[in-house]
């Protein structure tokens, strides 16, 4: 749509920039500086840069509060809830007014009939009515700053609900309130424990139930600062509390249950802005299946989202996804409470060979590196371990010490050495007084360590006092309860603070203006059609993408007079604005080396088209390129994120393998390089079986074209389909042999 929409921003982005408190305006660069985090810095489609964060400090800490429906009559539902905000705004310092025409009181609270005449200009009002609509108005007279809404029957019920949420939504833009729901719930004002210290979890989720497993962290020991139950997102969404939370300096890890996104583009500037901040996202997105998929919109009435599109962003961005809510709850923990890795090395730590050696086994599967321990370090292991038991790494003790110190000297011995960044002690089950002991040193080893130490409490039952109290009383020992949750937590951990090292946002290297290749590349888009393979090569050709040399002729003695000015042996390809698959109708014909097999070639293809009734606009004689990778890179529009830019196996190998890997524009050459690495058959163009390596340099050089394309042209081109791409072998570029172009 860069048409109609470079240089503007969209109506909603507007009201979102306005209701910050922030002016829209363009700011253009010629180079990838940094914007300042207050200007809104725009992309050559017109589309922000960076994530305009709200401040919600006023929801979360307000100094008034309303509450419209506020009730304290027994056995009503509002009678509940307006107990808990009550207790909730006493905890936080906040003046209560309740609001409802036919009471005086409520509590014993002055209650006042209608939101205008509030005794104060509130910065929250709770809303407990089934249609918020008619209240905003009211709010947006009285300047009230936040509103929630608990009322159902929006979006999630289907079409009449979604058209009601539409309707609240436009209502909410003009009114300069920011709305937490629909159907939302009591989440955002839950206790939190005060007497726990160290950098905190925040959690957003979509579904209130799906954030008990973190919320209950607490009693674990683990510190959470925020809930934000996001609902059906009208107005404020995961986004914007991911951006404000990314600013807090209380939260070391945001932990989030998705559902579906109201924005793709909103979700990854979020993402973007806390990986700027270096704090780590950890998610469940739910969707991956058709019934997930399904499911979610029946909850939150929002588009899932091609789940591989989906991964491809988070992980482009930093977002560490995980399964299942108890591998979120132990992988946020673990991030918001240990300090930056100073070396990479997992050391495995066990009372048992076999325990050691099955832990490192999954380990190493999964990822992590176990660097075997110098033989000096071994030497002065074995000071305190026998001889005959392995130090290498896993270290086995063959019994941790339990009557002198030796115990914590072995511990102190494995952290101090270079190449441990991490230390792991899988305890199986409790055998005190072993067990304890080893859980005490420990717990002590850890508070005079920057290394994380991880243990796993095999035992079912959970009420070992090694495990309650020793190990779920320290804030510094990470404590599992599955080797699986754990090492998860350990690659996640490691993992985001290499992608936050030097981190440089994909944003900064979008472009600001268009590029010479844009006019002539809209010149030869044709609205709601697909293009010809000629037409979609010339727009290859003008952003400089290689085609093969090649003429298009409409009469047998052209297509000969074009073989000899191509050079034999030729491709002949019919060309017309609908043919997509030319291959399985015969109209290709491959290695022609004579005039006489031109012309025949020529009759054949036109009959072809003939007889299936395909209109051509033409014959193609193409150079023939026979020595190479064939690769596929390709435009799709998702739903949620706009255009995405695909590359693989090309060829049929592409159907029949779907070996992909997928980004979202902007992005670098670093993410263009990776998305090969992705890739299963990426040995291929390293050289295989005596082939010569590929020209990878090449490859990513068309990635980065298309992707260029893809941004400029996103809302006229629906899709693209370069394939094949031949990659030929190093130094002699790509050049793409087939191409297939839709415009929007």
């Amino acid at each position: 749509m860069l048409g109609s929409t470079h240089g503007t921003l969209t109506t909603d982005f507007r009201a979102r920039v306005e209701a910050c408190g922030e002016t829209p305006r363009r700011a253009v660069h010629s180079t990838a500086a940094p914007a300042p985090d207050d200007a809104v810095d725009l992309d050559v489609s017109g589309r922000p840069l960076r994530a305009v964060v709200p401040d919600l400090d006023r929801f979360f800490r307000p100094e008034s509060v309303a509450v419209v429906g506020a009730s304290d009559a027994e056995g009503r539902p509002n009678t509940g809830i307006t107990r808990r905000l009550l207790a909730w705004a006493e905890r936080v310092g906040a003046r209560l007014h309740p609001v409802h025409p036919s009471r005086e009181t409520v509590f014993g609270l002055p209650c006042v009939p209608s939101v205008a005449e509030l005794p104060e200009q509130v910065d929250l009002a709770v809303l407990l009515v089934a249609d918020p609509l008619p209240i905003i108005e009211q709010l947006a007279e009285a300047k009230v700053r936040f509103a929630v809404a608990f009322a159902s029957g929006f979006a999630e019920t289907g079409e009449a609900g979604a058209a009601a949420q539409d309707r609240l939504a436009a209502a909410v833009r003009g009114s300069g309130i920011r709305l937490l729901g629909p159907n939302t719930n009591l989440n955002a004002f839950e206790p939190f424990r005060e007497d726990l210290d160290g950098p905190a979890i925040a959690l957003i989720t979509q579904s209130g139930h799906q954030g008990r497993p973190v919320y209950t962290l607490q009693e674990l020991g683990v510190r959470l600062s925020h809930w934000a139950p996001t609902g059906n997102e009208a107005d404020l969404e995961t986004a914007d509390f991911i951006s404000y939370f990314a600013d807090r300096p209380e939260v070391g890890a945001i932990a989030c249950y998705v559902e579906g996104l109201k924005d793709g583009r909103s979700f990854l500037l979020a993402a973007d802005h806390a990986a700027r901040k270096g704090v780590p996202v950890v998610a469940v997105k739910v969707g991956r299946t058709e019934t997930g998929a399904r499911m979610a919109a029946s909850h939150t009435g929002k588009l899932t989202g091609a789940d591989t599109v989906v991964d491809a962003a988070m992980r482009q961005y930093g977002v560490i996804r995980v399964n299942g809510l108890d591998e979120l709850q132990d992988t946020a923990a673990l991030l918001a409470r240990a300090r930056r890795p100073v070396a990479e090395g997992v050391a495995v730590y066990s009372i048992s060979g076999g325990t050691g050696a099955h832990f490192s086994d999954l380990a190493t599967a999964a990822g992590l590196t176990l660097p075997t321990l110098s033989r000096a370090k071994q030497d002065e292991l074995h000071q305190w371990i026998p001889e005959y038991l392995d130090v290498a790494n896993p270290v086995d003790n063959g019994g941790h010490p339990v009557g002198d110190w030796r115990g914590r000297k072995i511990i102190d011995a494995i952290l101090a050495d270079p190449s441990v960044g991490v230390l792991i002690c899988p305890i199986t089950g409790p055998f005190p007084p072993m067990s304890d002991k080893l859980a005490q040193d420990l717990v002590d080893a850890a508070e005079t360590t920057d290394k994380p130490i991880c243990v796993v409490w095999g035992s079912p039952v959970g009420t070992e006092d090694a495990y309650r109290t020793t190990l779920l009383g320290s804030s510094r020992v990470a404590t599992f309860r599955t080797f699986g949750n754990c090492i998860t937590a350990v690659r996640a951990y490691l993992d985001h603070h290499r992608f936050t090292t030097g981190y440089r946002s994909p944003f900064d290297e979008a472009p600001r203006t268009p590029s010479p290749s844009f006019r002539k590349a809209q010149a030869l888009m044709r609205p709601g059609q697909q293009l010809s393979e000629h037409a979609a090569k010339q727009l290859l050709r003008a952003y400089g993408i290689r085609v093969p040399r090649e003429q298009l002729v409409t009469s047998a003695a052209a297509a000969v007079r074009a073989a000899g000015l191509v050079g034999y042996p030729v491709v002949m390809k019919a060309s017309g604005p609908r043919l997509a698959h030319k291959t399985e109708l015969g109209l290709v014909k491959v290695g022609l080396t004579s005039a006489s097999q031109i012309r025949d070639a020529y009759r054949e293809l036109t009959d072809i088209a003939r007889y299936e009734d395909v209109p051509l606009d033409g014959v193609l004689v193409c150079q023939m390129v026979e020595r190479g990778v064939e690769m596929v890179v390709g435009v799709t529009q998702d739903p949620l994120f706009g255009p995405t830019v695909t590359v693989g196996l090309g060829g049929v190998l592409v159907e029949v393998l779907r070996d992909t890997a997928v980004r979202v524009p902007p992005f670098g050459e670093r993410q263009a390089r990776a998305m090969l690495g992705e890739l299963r058959g990426h040995a291929l163009l390293e050289g295989v079986r005596g082939a010569p390596p590929a020209d990878v340099d090449a490859l990513v050089e068309v990635v980065l074209r298309v992707q260029r394309m893809a941004l400029e042209l996103g809302g006229e081109l629906a899709e693209l389909d370069v394939n094949p791409l031949m990659v030929l072998p190093r130094g002699q570029g790509a050049v793409a042999l087939d191409a297939l172009a839709v415009c929007r």
